[in-house]
């Protein structure tokens, strides 16, 4: 029975996997990624627009020196119910405005009423408490996609939670 135990234990151990979350964070779902000849060029039905996303992946507690880790869920919604909503830029920004990481290296699109995810994990410490998105994305024009972020986080044993919303940029 003991054996029995200890080669249980072992085989549990060995399949474990450590995951770094300030190496690779995953999407929520299947990337659907657009060929060259299947991305829409622009034409005067089409708007393109750039848009920044406040992420506060930590916050200040009593002090500077005090931080509580928050989990962000940052979610792009194509509020369409007939067209597709086309990405070819999410990139996630520190507090210094210094590039973490790029999630998309090429077009993707959603289908209409399709959200995807992009989750920062409580122990992501590599964006700060200034951290952000900033994506591009391009769609007809009566499209109104909506942008957002989630952040959940914990002080004992009390538990709470704020959105932010994207703000179209100019540049």
């Amino acid at each position: 029975m003991k054996r029995l135990f200890i080669i249980s234990l072992l085989v549990l151990a060995a399949s474990c996997e450590h995951m770094d979350p300030n190496i690779s964070a995953e999407r929520t779902v299947e990337q659907q990624s657009l060929s060259e000849a299947q991305i829409r060029p622009l034409d005067s039905t089409m708007a393109r627009q750039k848009v920044y996303v406040p992420i506060y992946s930590d916050i200040y507690q009593k002090s500077r020196y005090d931080r509580t880790y928050l989990t962000a869920t940052f979610s792009i919604r194509n509020t369409s119910e007939r067209d597709s909503l086309f990405l070819n830029r999410v990139d996630y920004f520190d507090t210094r405005g210094t590039k973490v990481r790029d999630y998309i290296d090429k077009t993707i699109y959603l289908q209409p009423l399709e959200t995807i995810e992009f989750i920062i994990e409580e122990n992501d410490t590599l964006g700060g408490s200034g951290a952000n998105f900033m994506l591009e994305w391009y769609g007809k024009k009566t499209m109104r996609p909506v942008f957002q972020a989630v952040m959940i986080g914990g002080l004992g044993n009390k538990v709470f939670s704020f959105t932010t919303e994207g703000v179209a940029v100019d540049e």
